[in-house]
């Protein structure tokens, strides 16, 4: 049988691979994809029975794979954060694992994946996954981050937030100041409420909170002016505009 693991840590892919190779399945062969527009590439031009994929990845959460290709074979989620951890994936997953993996919860898995996928071949209800996924998510928006300033830890509520951004391969939230954060602008844009913010280009998420004004700029884009002191022109890329103004006028 043919694998697939998304796992962006090679420490975790390899204790993954060494536990499937000692495990009861027939194994032919286990690719891995890294990130998020890999596993697409992959899977696109590859066929899988099962496939293991970790939520959190370093361009942004796994689910979105689901939202740009089909998918056909069983998904076991992995996490190191049991909020992610959720019994409503049952409706397209064999099973959910918490790291670091335990053999006897793998091989829980793998048991419960033989008794349903080969048997029979449910079909696959991805719009369902996402859906589940998305109420989910609704409750877990994060409410606060921690940055560290010198010898000190500072917690920033995220209504404080008003723009978060990256620069030089750093992320940074600005409130009245700037604040470097150990979070891609990937993962961002997904532990923030899409009520209240918006990512409108590939550097920029902004607060709808923080908006000053918005103007018409060049190439049928936007420019956005927040009530903060921040210097960089905030341009609404020119493929998001439609969606950006759908999400101000939305509750």
């Amino acid at each position: 049988m043919n694998l697939l693991i998304v796992e962006d840590e090679n420490l975790a892919f390899e204790r993954l691979t060494r536990l499937l190779k000692a495990s009861s399945l027939n194994i032919q062969n286990i690719q891995q994809a890294t990130s998020i527009r890999e596993a697409v590439n992959i899977i696109q031009e590859n066929t899988f029975d099962l496939a293991f994929f970790d939520i959190e990845l370093s361009d942004g959460l796994s689910f979105e794979i689901l939202e740009q290709v089909s998918i056909d074979f069983p998904i076991i989620f992995t996490t190191a954060y049991n909020q992610y951890a959720i019994q409503a994936f049952k409706h397209n997953s064999v099973d959910y694992l918490l790291k670091p993996i335990d053999k006897q919860e793998l091989q829980k898995a793998i048991d419960k994946y033989k008794a349903v996928w080969t048997k029979q071949k449910p079909e696959i209800d991805q719009q369902q996954l996402l859906s589940d996924f998305k109420n989910l998510l609704n409750d877990n928006y994060k409410k606060r981050f921690t940055v560290k300033i010198g010898e000190h830890i500072r917690i920033i509520e995220t209504s404080e937030i008003k723009l978060i951004y990256s620069e030089n391969k750093g992320t940074y939230i600005h409130t009245t100041k700037d604040n470097l954060i150990d979070y891609s602008l990937g993962k961002m844009e997904h532990l923030l409420s899409p009520k209240q913010f918006f990512r409108i280009s590939r550097q920029y998420i902004v607060a709808i909170s923080a908006i000053k004004d918005i103007v018409a700029y060049s190439n049928s884009r936007l420019k956005v002016i927040l009530n903060t002191n921040y210097s960089g022109d905030l341009i609404v890329s020119r493929e998001k505009v439609k969606a950006f103004k759908m999400w101000l006028e939305s509750e």
